[in-house]
């Protein structure tokens, strides 16, 4: 089975906020883009919830970061058969570099978890590697944005990802 790699975070270094994700779908793999895929809420949410323009990718993502809110994703890469994230093989995870982005980005103090995946692998492979200070970060979990989560309409994940707004200020 062939080993997937996902991405580096959008952000800046004044992030504020972290959305975590497990690891990027085929779909985003293949456009290498975050929530690629044509029935992830995502960029709708986010677009609608923080008034950003409709754009290009590229320019959505920047929006985001010039709001303070870093997209990154647990795994660096991992081994998993399609893009369902009870597929990720778990011998085969290997996280991202969160020490680093944290001393890279010191004003992140809040972390919001796009699905229970993403917030497992998290507290699972990354907690117990961080300073205490990190370590103690406020941890969210919302529901996931992907059409895999079809017990949710779009406007009921969006309602569930309207805290995002009250945390943007801290």
């Amino acid at each position: 089975m062939t080993r997937i790699r996902g991405f580096p975070p959008i952000s800046e270094p004044g992030a504020r906020i972290l959305i975590l994700g497990s690891m990027p779908s085929r779909e985003s793999l293949a456009r290498y883009r975050y929530y690629a895929h044509p029935r992830n809420a995502f960029w709708p949410i986010l677009t609608s919830l923080l008034d950003l323009a409709q754009a290009s990718y590229d320019e959505q993502a920047a929006q985001l970061a010039r709001e303070g809110i870093a997209v990154w994703d647990v795994l660096k890469s991992c081994v998993r058969p399609g893009s369902l994230d009870s597929a990720i093989e778990e011998g085969t995870v290997e996280v991202n570099d969160f020490p680093g982005f944290f001393r890279a980005h010191p004003q992140v103090s809040r972390l919001f978890f796009n699905g229970a995946k993403a917030e497992s692998l998290y507290l699972k492979h990354v907690l117990t590697t961080l300073d205490p200070r990190h370590a103690r970060l406020p941890r969210f979990r919302l529901p996931s944005t992907s059409p895999a989560n079809a017990g949710m309409t779009v406007e009921e994940k969006r309602d569930a990802w309207r805290v995002i707004l009250k945390d943007r200020e801290h």
